[in-house]
């Protein structure tokens, strides 16, 4: 249990009964599992929008207009919510009714379940690091009906915590982390922050030859958004967030139409950093659907390819003995095909191993 909880009490007009299954007042107490988290992510796991029972932009609004109080007062999404404290949710009905009973599992197709295991590229007591392939969302939610954390929970049903540490994008493949427990969520979520000490690298394909002495970029952020989700980043000098990249070029090749192969460190974990950055510079990545060229994609060879942005390696400190952790991942094998078909070096990849 992550709250203990203490319905309100209504009363139904005289001579009148309420349906057993009205939604009511909720007051949830804090305790220890959820000390230290956010507000808006605590209420997003309670009210079932992680699992796409309840729409996202649906707990902000909640919040916004004061129906949601911590401790009888208004709060903000951010607030850090602590031991103790009283969260009072109001009456909100499960949109996907009874039929929500199971739906995680009953909608996650058998071949999914299948590849779970092979997924997973380490595993201990604290947390798991999992090799998410392009296409598969974070979470479910925005249209999609499960997510990773939906589908190791469906595999792993037996599993008393499983929680996402930090997020890439569902178009990004490669590594994510995820907790086993609410010290190691914590742990790893201070080690994910702008000024944490994890250390996240990616491999990507950008179109055009990358100015070799270009190796780091420090344009600012803004986030347009939306009520629960992101809708577009841009750079902005005046309002946006610090972030800041930084790029090696591991190929270059000769013909045409021109692509080049680099490896990218992130410094700040901004939404869609990367993306907007080359973007930025006049070298988006290739297969952006939202940042990128659909004419200098098919210009490679027909059919428009994915997003060839790989989250390649991540090095942290383990939240639990403090030892030094690193874990890698190749591309997929669909990025061959483009490689080969541009004259990019299939082995530019591979040399990636000892960097």
């Amino acid at each position: 249990m992550t709250a203990r909880r203490h319905p309100e009490t209504t009363t139904a007009p005289a001579g009148d009964h309420a349906p057993a299954d009205r939604p009511r007042v909720r007051l949830e107490t804090v305790d220890e599992r959820s000390d230290g988290q956010r507000l808006d992510n605590f209420l997003l796991r309670e009210l079932g929008a992680q699992h796409d029972k309840q729409p996202r932009a649906l707990v902000y609004r909640l919040i916004r207009k004061g129906q949601v109080r911590v401790n009888k007062k208004r709060a903000k999404p951010h607030l850090r919510l602590h031991s103790g404290d009283v969260v009072r949710i109001p009456p909100v009905r499960d949109l996907r009714g009874d039929a929500s009973a199971g739906r995680t599992r009953a909608t996650i197709p058998s071949g999914w379940l299948e590849r779970v295991e092979s997924m997973i590229r380490h595993e201990d007591e604290a947390m798991l690091v999992v090799d998410k392939p392009a296409g598969l969302a974070a979470h479910a939610g925005s249209g999609y009906d499960f997510g990773l954390i939906e589908l190791l929970r469906a595999a792993r049903p037996g599993a008393g915590m499983l929680e996402l540490a930090h997020r890439i994008d569902r178009e990004t493949s490669g590594l994510i982390v995820v907790a086993k427990s609410r010290q190691a969520l914590l742990g790893l979520q201070e080690a994910f922050r702008p000024e944490g000490e994890a250390k996240k690298t990616y491999l990507l394909v950008c179109h055009g030859h990358w100015p070799r002495d270009l190796v780091s970029i420090t344009a600012p952020l803004l986030k347009e958004q939306g009520e629960g989700r992101a809708h577009r980043v841009t750079v902005n000098e005046r309002q946006g967030k610090p972030a800041r990249t930084d790029f090696d070029v591991l190929a270059r090749n000769a013909g045409e139409p021109r692509v080049s192969l680099l490896r990218a460190t992130l410094h700040t974990g901004r939404t869609h950093q990367i993306r907007v950055h080359c973007r930025h510079a006049g070298h988006p990545i290739v297969g952006d659907s939202k940042y990128g060229e659909r004419a200098r994609d098919r210009g490679l060879g027909g059919r428009r390819p994915g997003l060839m942005l790989h989250a390649h390696r991540l090095t942290l400190t383990h939240p639990t003995h403090r030892g030094r952790l690193t874990v890698t991942s190749e591309p997929p094998g669909e990025w061959a095909g483009v490689l080969e078909s541009t004259g990019l070096p299939l082995n530019s990849i591979h040399s990636t191993r000892s960097n």
